[in-house]
């Protein structure tokens, strides 16, 4: 076992050393000519992403930055493979805005990516690609083109999703339905697409070459059908775009292949585990993210479930109506389903904090209707283009998507169908984690043991608590919680969704944001918001930068004497010194987004659980240049006046 952790380590760290791209130095703007290696076209949100290889700004290393470009400054020939000119903002990768955000600095090292940004003028191509250049890619768009010219709205960016991995015609409305729903998985090629087209192509196969009799005398025809469905699934995954996901599906797939041809148990710990092993030496950095974990949890409880003795008395075979048989078979996929969910669940809600209560029933409805149907529909519509006539299989497939669609509004807009939670921690998801593969890995009444950590965890989920304030990293956005009733009360009106997404869903939260300047009790000026928090007992005096306007130095000096936190987006002078916390730039820099719970005296923050990485960096303090004397300071404002935030 020691042998094996310091094997994993080390691979974690080959990984990084190989693959990990250091971030650009600082925010930048201006005119770069970069090649395109990458192209992703995204009608639903009006842009285009590119990926482009280019020299670092100000430097000779040659770097990977991906930018957004909307659709008014795209060109045609900025294609894989072309030089193109443009002027763009480029940031480094951000690191995760709160404590338990999605941490996109880490990704993007690992996918080699220095900034991401965004196009600032119309892309001037200089040298166009040629055809040659990633011909797999053009042919991916030629194909979700031609779907989506079949399939009109998000219906249709489904179906070029199933077609091509290309998800960039799905509205966001749709998306978040989908979401809602427990259907979301549906959008990403997986084990279940991935299975699909393997289920086809060994059906097929075996029909047709059934039809040689020469053939059939001499070659088992489960081994043609199965190399045929393992050419179908190889051929799907590069396709698609070879994803990680789509990669780790097609090997599970190949794998219950062979064991079918070698006459193997298909479903077994031993191949999940061969399985996860060769994921994991590939692709180490995964194994922290959710699609690892859903995937291989799901897989998971479907063998521990299958193969309790409880379920095979119940799914063994036996003479009886044929009503009955087919009772039987749904009854088995709804109790699939609902342990599918209860495995799913506390990795749903660590990493997205939320939990959906009808994702079961929506998928023993959804599943069925995606793998034996929309997809074979999908595939004949493109056999059937060959001759003209493939119109009927994509208004087929079309409806089906559009039933799909409206099943998960239904879903997804019934009351309760989503909870949100504060962010749970490591703790909490590692007795879930623990409990569940107790019950997933032992047999007989010993298994039974695994209910007691995932008992403590349901408790421990439950008892969850949002912090009282809720600091971003660069000290714009701040959020406090518990002063209106599912609602979080923000300095800032945000003119981010993905500032107000973080922020909602680390404070647990559904309902709409509400300024602070609006609350009772509220003291704001041009420049900073005064508040007084009542939390634990005790009155907490919060002082909040929220504008750019100069402060004197007297003023704020005296505002901060009285206050017990004080949080800016500013680097603040050493003359402010609040009576607890001082959370200016320099600090944020080196701690990142906090967690702050006053009642229980807790501070969390992004750099505790970042270590010593590549993708982690302590900002810098510029120096501090004052606005007027130092001794303006040794003079501070007394009584109510000192009560008032700075104004400006």
């Amino acid at each position: 076992m020691a042998l094996l952790a310091a094997a994993g380590c080390a691979v974690v760290w080959t990984k990084s050393a190989l693959v990990g791209m250091p971030a650009i130095k600082a925010p930048w703007v201006g005119t770069i000519a970069a090649k395109v290696i990458e192209r992703e076209e995204q009608p639903a949100d009006e842009r285009v992403r590119l990926t482009l290889a280019m020299i670092e700004p100000g430097g000779d290393r040659p770097i990977r930055v991906r930018i957004n470009v909307p659709l008014e400054r795209d060109a045609i020939g900025a294609q894989e493979g072309a030089m193109i000119r443009v002027r763009a903002r480029l940031v480094p990768p951000a690191p995760p805005m709160l404590p338990g955000s999605y941490n996109f600095a880490r990704a993007a090292w690992f996918e080699g990516l220095a900034a991401t940004g965004s196009a600032l003028a119309p892309i001037e191509v200089l040298r166009p690609g040629r055809d040659s250049d990633n011909w797999l890619a053009r042919l991916q768009r030629r194909i979700s083109a031609h779907v989506q010219a079949q399939i009109s709205g998000s219906a249709g960016g489904i179906a070029a999703a199933f077609a091509s991995g290309d998800r960039g015609g799905i509205a966001k409305d749709d998306e978040d339905a989908m979401r809602n729903s427990g259907l979301t998985h549906l959008l990403s090629v997986s084990g279940l697409h991935v299975s699909a087209v393997i289920a086809i192509a060994y059906f097929l196969a075996m029909r047709l070459f059934g039809l040689w009799p020469w053939l059939v005398l001499r070659v088992r025809l489960p081994l043609l059908a199965a190399g045929t469905g393992a050419l179908a699934a190889v051929a799907y995954t590069l396709l698609t775009g070879a994803q990680v996901p789509t990669v780790r599906s097609c090997v599970g797939a190949l794998l219950i292949l062979v064991a079918l041809v070698i006459g193997r148990e298909p479903l077994s710990f031993r191949l999940l585990g061969v399985a996860a092993f060769i994921v994991m030496l590939i692709w180490p950095e995964a194994v922290v993210g959710p699609s690892f974990q859903m995937s291989f949890a799901s897989v998971i409880a479907i063998v521990a479930l299958h193969s309790s003795a409880p379920m095979r008395t119940f799914m063994a075979p036996r003479e009886q109506a044929w009503w009955r048989r087919g009772l039987r078979n749904v009854a088995m996929l709804l109790v699939t389903g609902a342990v599918i969910e209860a495995a799913l669940m506390p990795i749903a809600v660590y990493h997205f904090h939320r939990s959906g209560i009808y994702g079961a029933l929506a998928n023993v409805v959804a599943i069925p209707m995606t793998e034996f149907l929309t997809m074979p529909l999908i595939g004949l519509g493109f056999v059937l283009d060959s001759v003209g006539l493939g119109g009927p299989a994509w208004w087929l497939a079309g409806k089906s998507l559009e039933a799909l669609l409206w099943m998960a509004h239904f879903f997804g807009g019934l009351p309760g169908a989503i909870t949100r939670f504060p962010a749970m921690g490591e703790g909490g998801f590692l007795l879930f984690v623990a409990g569940s593969l107790w019950l997933a890995l032992w047999h007989g009444r010993v298994r039974l043991l695994g209910f007691v950590p995932v008992a403590i965890g349901t408790v421990w989920l439950f008892m969850l608590r949002a912090p009282d304030l809720l600091v971003a990293g660069d000290g714009v956005h701040v959020g406090i919680t518990g002063l209106a009733s599912n609602e979080l009360v923000v300095l800032r009106q945000m003119r981010s969704d993905f500032a107000r997404d973080s922020l909602t869903e680390m404070a647990g939260m559904e309902g709409e944001v509400r300024s602070l300047a609006d609350m009772p009790g509220a003291r704001c000026s041009a420049a900073f918001c005064a508040f007084d928090l009542q939390r634990g007992g005790r009155i907490w005096r919060l002082l909040m930068a929220r504008g750019k306007q100069p402060v004197t130095v007297r003023d704020l000096a005296a505002a901060c004497e009285i206050s017990d936190i004080v949080i800016a987006d500013r680097w603040l002078p050493p003359s402010c010194k609040p009576r607890l916390y001082k959370l200016d730039r320099q600090m944020l820099g080196r701690t990142g987004g906090l967690a702050i719970d006053l009642e229980r005296g807790t501070i969390t923050s992004v750099a505790e659980s970042e270590g010593d990485h590549g993708w982690w960096h302590v900002a810098v303090r510029p120096p501090y240049r004052r606005q007027e004397p130092a001794t303006a300071a040794t003079n501070p404002p007394t009584g109510s006046e000192a009560a008032q935030p700075p104004d400006q």
